[in-house]
């Protein structure tokens, strides 16, 4: 009986789920499971990754083999590595949390509504405005001239 490592998929259409299985090869995909060793999310941010260390370390030994995926994920967790004698991967970089976008938009609207006046200016403020400058300067000359 050959013995392969794989993936078992689970969850909705969309947002698949993984899980970290050793079975007969002749098993369907979902189908049915020796030992679960594992986890694998990938729709996560970052991906969520859980091995069972000594035990994929057992069923390597024994002559299971993984499928491609499964080889890669082995690869990230530094297992397939242990398992041929290879120096250890570096370990995996956890990405830095992110600024809170609606922190940072009030921090930026409110400098910005300490510069502005605070209204709204529209075209017909702009016409009215226009209109108010032009009667402005209409009657200034005309007081000049009766001086």
């Amino acid at each position: 009986m050959a013995v392969k490592i794989k993936l078992k998929r689970l969850g909705k259409i969309r947002s698949p789920h993984y899980r970290i299985v050793v079975a007969d090869s002749r098993t369907r995909r979902d189908g049915r499971a020796i030992e679960e060793i594992g986890l694998y999310h990938p729709v996560q941010n970052p991906s969520r990754i859980e091995v069972n260390a000594e035990r994929a370390q057992y069923w390597l030994s024994v002559g299971a083999q993984p499928t491609e995926p499964v080889l890669a994920i082995l690869k990230l967790t530094g297992d397939w590595q242990a398992h041929k004698g290879l120096p250890a991967p570096a370990p995996l970089l956890q990405p830095e949390p992110k600024a809170d976008k609606r922190a940072l938009f009030e921090a930026l609207t409110k400098d910005t509504a300490e510069e502005s006046k605070g209204e709204a200016i529209t075209q017909k403020a702009k016409k009215a405005d226009k209109k108010a400058d032009e009667a402005a300067d209409a009657a200034a000359p005309a007081e000049s001239t009766e001086a």
